[in-house]
């Protein structure tokens, strides 16, 4: 051994002194040495594993994995090798590692750095210089390498990280895979088979993301099946995977056995040795015991998918749910089903019925009665449920349990999952479940879980070989359950993502009305009191729950009877968006149950008292429980609706004993128990909360804002702000002409500002087109940005997306503007704010919606002199309908331009300010507080001229100080002098001062004004925390104490009009 590093130095000297030498070159040496060290060593070197993104070697004992080797070329840094991504990506993945330049060598086990040591050095001259006591070293770190074994995985989140650590790495080679010349060879196949029968539009790093995790999971999944004494390996696994799975069985050899591509066996070899060393069985126990939770194989898939990839777990809406929100869904149905359809045993049911034959109408056949379908799988969470359910109702019949399970559960249970790796992991949890429950499946019996696409229609395709024809097999058995079994109960949780990946044409042509494979009408989503709904952004409606609801409302009809239940995004209960939604499920169904859960972030919601409010998922979208049920009998009338709140912490433990919180109350009720409040839904917008159906008549009596204003529009959306607006004309200025300077590449100006291409907009063709613009500096405008933060914006139609020139080119002549919006996030409504500027979409609105600005003028474009010139005549964006209400309530003439004389006239900025002054009463928006949240805000009309001067006079003057034409008084103070860098905005309510950093404040500002809130921002912090790394000038400075006198005084005016409306009799006006 000791002559074989003398050797392979003498080699490599010669090949380096050559001076053409690349790390390649040194490889066949490297290889010889590995192997020269022990005995039966294999170091396999594959270029195109490499190109994949394998290691350059991988060193096996017999058919023993024993380790991986990096090689780099002579005087690499090794140091600065290890943070790279590629190695950073290994020492996460792989647990025995050596990194080498060919004269340093570094051993790594799990990732940390165990022994350093070099065969020689570079000198200054750039020679290689022997070190003899470095080669002993080398030996020693080589010996130790080789008697290295796995390292036992003993913890969940162990296994959970290494796991994904080796997914991103299978991942990544199969992406490259797909890129080499042959496109791929069998895994381009592979691929066009998926899109073919089950995702059209699956691209090539979907792919290689699914393939990755079934090829983990499928892997695992055959671990968990294989006892401790067996051994285990990755050509072993299909025999191995549970045989509930026969489709899994089937492709298990082509994706993961002895036909996987050759470039990416390394590291699913990895994994398998991995699990080999693993205590599977105490792995999961251990798991369970941790999270206090009954579903150990489910949290780990959670705990594996944040690992591997948090950012795609979050946008599929993959999120475990929680036992009691399951619980009380299950046992509801149960009870349902006993209580109301009259089927004693619930979902135990055994009973089956005729129906007749879907294929030929002349005969019939008998199905079961309770057929059940969780059309979004996912881990198998609803289906575990059920099936223990049901188990507990044969603890005194044990000995008919195996054969009801054969002839009675499996026959009447299915799911439905689009990703490999749930679909796996459901397989497998079920399959473990029947059998701890003492079940023994059968060698042609499977679970009724199916890869499919819920929301696609079948595709025809004609028998195929291999793959394709087990994904057609597997699509084509789910499609039976789709559209022919008669199912009864669908119950889930369907993925909430308001960027759908679902677009196939069948569910979008649904949701609008029309089944296209029977060609008949149906419910629209997209009409009400069939009337288009008018939405001019309808796209919360093709969110992805809501597509699965309008898939279960299809299916539920279609058996003509059933039961709906589903845990989801609450947004459907009062979003006007979906009053079209609303009112089809209320056509369709006779009773509906909402348990509104609650627990939206986004929408800072707290308990009626005040308490903090959580949800029963980890994330910040609200959500509820639905249950719609639909009876044989069933009624033409619109749905019952009854309504029931849920509100509170999500556990109270109190001596490490749950006794309160959400979870508590779930475990402890079911519909029969929960108190429910009738709700009456009605026209326009079929609410399914509850309101003061008195005060809603009362104020639906008012004028809606854009009955008044009909020329409006949300603010600017340019998808790329930080190119097109800024706080300094001079950094605008220079960054748009760097754009427009063609002599800076598109690297040079991405590394400075940032990246800028889509897919739909292209960085170069638009430079090309913008430097043939002389006049941009003429498009720099105006725009207000945040409240009362008046920014420069390039208002050029090649940079911003949606300039909504329409309405805003109104702004840019002398003009006034209301902003508001048309639904409320927070708690409260306070979205009003004047300008006379163009606005951006999210002035006022913080996390959810857009703002709206309504000119009060618009100035034509038709108007054309005798000569050709044009003839400025602005027109008031009033309707004529309104001005003839109002003129005549109050008894005085209208003028079309300015004010009145508060005697016999008035005009369209008397209006402007009669509408702010009511927007800005704290009476108007308590009383009215539920109906703003759901719909643009309505304007009482009064005929009492002087509560209608006096609050024109309220408005005129919150008019001039929100456009900051007039200022309050001076109310705080700079005392510190210093930098002005913001670097922290603190606030202390003891010394009502507001600190940018640690030694400046402003003083003087009481509480109120620190807590003044326009839209979804807090003004005063707003505005600072916007300008956080930057030195404040005295223009600054003195434009945000203005800011804070202002707010002082529209404090007090908003006070003083609720005194006005008050001494003439409140709300509603007379």
């Amino acid at each position: 051994m000791s002559n074989s590093l003398p050797k392979y130095l003498e080699e490599i000297t010669g090949i380096y002194q050559q001076g053409n030498a690349t790390e390649h070159s040194y490889r066949p040496a490297l290889k010889k040495l590995i192997e020269s060290l022990n005995n039966n060593l294999q170091a396999l070197n594959e270029p195109k594993r490499i190109a994949c993104g394998a290691p350059d070697f991988v060193i096996n004992q017999g058919m023993v994995e024993i380790g991986h080797l990096e090689a780099k070329d002579i005087g690499t840094s090794l140091k600065k090798v290890e943070n790279t991504p590629q190695i950073k990506r290994y020492l996460q993945a792989l647990g025995n590692l050596i990194i080498t330049d060919h004269l340093e060598f570094r051993w790594y086990v799990s990732g940390e750095l165990r022994l350093s040591a070099a065969v020689a050095s570079l000198n200054q001259k750039k020679q290689i210089k022997p070190d003899s006591q470095g080669i002993l070293q080398v030996e020693q770190l080589f010996c130790q390498f080789f008697l290295s074994k796995v390292i036992q995985i003993t913890t969940p989140r162990e296994l959970a990280k290494k796991m994904a650590a080796l997914a991103q790495l299978i991942r990544d080679a199969i992406g490259q895979a797909l890129k080499d010349q042959d496109c791929g060879g069998m895994l381009r196949q592979q691929l066009q088979s998926f899109q073919r029968v089950l995702i059209s539009d699956l691209n090539e790093a979907q792919f290689a993301d699914m393939y990755a995790q079934t090829i983990c999971y499928g892997l695992f999944a055959a671990r968990c099946n294989t006892d401790q004494i067996s051994s285990f390996s990755r050509e072993t696994a299909a025999f191995r995977l549970p045989k509930t799975n026969p489709f899994l069985r089937g492709i298990f050899h082509q994706i993961a056995g002895t036909e996987l591509d050759e470039r990416i066996t390394w590291a699913v070899d990895t994994l398998a040795t991995i699990l080999q060393q693993t205590d599977m069985e105490g792995i999961l126990g251990s798991f369970g015991k941790r999270t206090r939770k009954q579903d150990p194989v489910v949290h780990f898939y959670e705990t594996f998918l944040a690992e591997y990839d948090s950012k795609m777990r979050e946008s599929r809406g993959v999120y475990y749910t929680p036992e009691p929100v399951v619980s009380y869904m299950v046992r509801s149905v149960d009870y349902i089903l006993k209580n109301k359809f009259q089927i004693p045993k619930g979902l135990a049911d055994a009973k089956k019925i005729t129906i007749k034959n879907p294929n030929n109408s002349q005969e019939t056949q008998e199905v079961h009665q309770v057929l059940i379908l969780d059309p979004a799988v996912g881990t198998g969470t609803f289906l575990h449920s059920v099936i223990d359910h049901i188990y507990d109702s044969f603890r005194q019949q044990k000995g008919m349990w195996s054969s009801y399970v054969s002839k009675h559960l499996l026959p009447r249970l299915f799911g439905f999952e689009l990703l490999m790796a749930p679909y796996t992991v459901a397989h497998m949890k079920l399959g473990l479940q029947l059998q701890k429950l003492g079940y023994d499946f059968s060698a042609d019996e499977r679970l009724g879980i199916y890869l499919t696409n819920t929301l696609q229609e079948a595709f025809q395709i004609p028998p195929a070989d291999g793959f394709l024809n087990r994904i057609r097999d597997e699509a084509e058995s789910a499609q039976g359950v789709k559209q022919e079994h008669p199912v009864m109960v669908i119950i889930g949780n369907p993925p909430y993502s308001g960027h759908s990946v679902n677009t196939g044409e069948w569910i979008k042509e649904l949701l609008k009305g029309k089944d296209i494979i029977s060609g008949e009408k149906t419910a629209s989503y997209f009409e009400v009191d069939e009337q288009p709904l008018g939405e001019k952004n309808p796209k919360w409606l093709n969110d992805d729950y809501v597509k699965f609801i309008r898939f279960s409302q299809w299916r539920i009809e279609k058996t003509g009877y059933g039961i709906l239940a589903f845990v989801t995004n609450h947004g459907y209960l009062d979003n006007p968006t979906f009053r079209g939604m609303r009112q089809s499920l209320l056509k369709t169904f006779d009773d509906i149950y909402i348990l509104d859960l609650h627990g939206n972030s986004k929408k800072k919601e707290v308990c009626p008292d005040g308490s903090p409010d959580q949800n029963v998922f980890d994330i910040q979208q609200g959500v509820a429980i639905g249950i719609f049920i639909k009876y044989h009998n069933s009624s033409s009338n619109l749905a019952k609706v009854y309504h029931a709140d849920l509100w509170g912490k999500r556990e109270m433990i109190e001596n490490q004993v749950i006794v309160g919180g959400k979870y508590h109350w779930l475990e402890e009720n079911d519909l029969y128990s929960t108190s429910w409040q009738e709700l009456q839904p009605d026209s326009p917008f079929y609410l399914f909360k509850p309101q003061n159906i008195n005060l809603r008549s009362e104020y639906d009596q008012f004028w809606k804002i854009t009955e008044i204003m009909p020329v409006n529009s949300t603010g600017i959306k340019t998808h790329r702000d930080e190119l097109v607006f800024d706080i300094n004309i001079d950094n605008l200025e220079k960054r748009i002409n760097d754009f427009r300077n063609l002599d800076i590449s598109e690297i040079d100006f991405q590394s400075i500002y940032g990246e800028y291409d889509r897919k739909d907009w292209n960085l170069r063709e638009k430079r090309k087109t913008l430097a043939k613009d002389n006049y941009w500096k003429e498009k720099i405008i105006n725009c207000l940005y945040r409240p009362f933060d008046i920014r420069k914006y390039f208002q050029h139609q090649e940079l911003v997306d949606r300039p909504k020139q329409e309405v805003m080119n109104n702004m840019i002549d002398d003009n006034l503007g209301l902003i508001t919006t048309r639904q409320v996030a927070e708690s409260i409504f306070n979205h009003a704010i004047a300008t006379d500027y163009v606005i951006d979409n999210r002035v006022t609105v913080s996390n959810k919606g857009s703002a709206y600005l309504f000119p009060l003028y618009f100035y034509p474009s038709d108007q054309l002199t005798l000569f050709g010139e044009m003839q400025i005549k602005r027109r008031p964006n009033l309707a004529p309908e309104f001005i003839n209400k109002l003129s005549a309530k109050l008894e005085l003439e209208f003028i079309s331009d300015g004010k009145g004389d508060e005697k016999k006239t008035f005009g369209p900025e008397d209006i402007f300010n009669y509408i702010y002054a009511v927007f800005h009463s704290p009476q108007y928006r308590q009383r009215y507080a539920e109906f703003l949240k759901i719909d643009f805000p309505r304007v009482p009309l009064t005929s009492n001229q002087e509560l209608f001067w006096e609050l024109v006079k309220k408005g005129d003057r919150l008019v001039h100080l929100h456009l900051m034409k007039a200022t309050g008084k001076e109310i705080s103070s700079y005392p510190v002098a210093g930098s002005n860098l913001v670097e922290q905005v603190k606030y202390n309510e003891n010394k009502q001062q507001i600190s940018i950093n640690s030694d400046q404040y402003f003083a003087g500002i009481p509480p109120q004004i620190w807590n003044f809130y326009i839209g979804g921002y807090q003004v005063c912090q707003k505005w600072l925390k916007d300008r956080k790394g930057r030195h404040l000038s005295y223009d600054d400075l003195e434009h945000y104490q203005q800011i804070i006198s202002i707010l002082g005084e529209s404090i007090a005016i908003m006070e003083t009009i609720d005194i006005i409306i008050n001494k003439y009799g409140g709300f509603p006006f007379s």
